[in-house]
């Protein structure tokens, strides 16, 4: 309040490093592995993939959700630190337009790391589509660690760490 009644302006919280969870309980598989040029050869942007055993999809960091898909396959939040990252449930899951997705978030939601998103059946997945799931990031950053592939834990496994600057 100070700060707006005598004209100083806010200070911006700069973050130069972010950590990023698992969203999914599963196998944490790389990018490069996925079974879609799309993003095997990172056009939509780095990351890496899941092979879910659990069809709870949660927050992998705190902050926006900036896209919802109608068909609820695919979700874009944007963490605090400016970083935007597209979650992709499934391969060729846009052709189930819905089917089997039950959103728990809309746009412009704010999120923390935990907080459940989406629940998929991935029977229903399985049989008529891919259950990898790719989670990416969509806008330039300094630079990014992966972890290995591994058993990962929804909201506990660090898979990330994003560079800003």
């Amino acid at each position: 309040m100070f700060k707006k009644l005598f004209g100083k302006k806010e200070e911006q919280v700069t973050v130069e490093e972010e950590e990023v969870k698992a969203p999914v309980t599963g196998e944490l598989v790389a990018l490069e592995d996925v079974p879609d040029p799309t993003f095997s050869q990172k056009m939509m942007g780095d990351g890496v993939a899941f092979k879910p055993t659990d069809g709870t999809f949660v927050a992998p960091v705190s902050g926006e959700v900036v896209n919802l898909f109608p068909t609820k396959h695919a979700i874009g939040i944007k963490s605090q630190a400016g970083v935007e990252y597209l979650l992709h449930i499934g391969l060729e899951t846009v052709a189930l337009d819905g089917e089997g997705f039950e959103a728990h978030v809309k746009q412009g939601d704010k999120v923390e790391v935990g907080d459940k998103l989406v629940t998929v059946d991935l029977e229903l997945v399985a049989e008529k589509a891919d259950t990898i799931s790719p989670l990416v990031i969509t806008n330039e950053i300094s630079s990014l660690d992966k972890a290995d592939p591994q058993s990962v834990v929804k909201a506990e496994t660090a898979v990330l760490t994003v560079h800003t600057k």
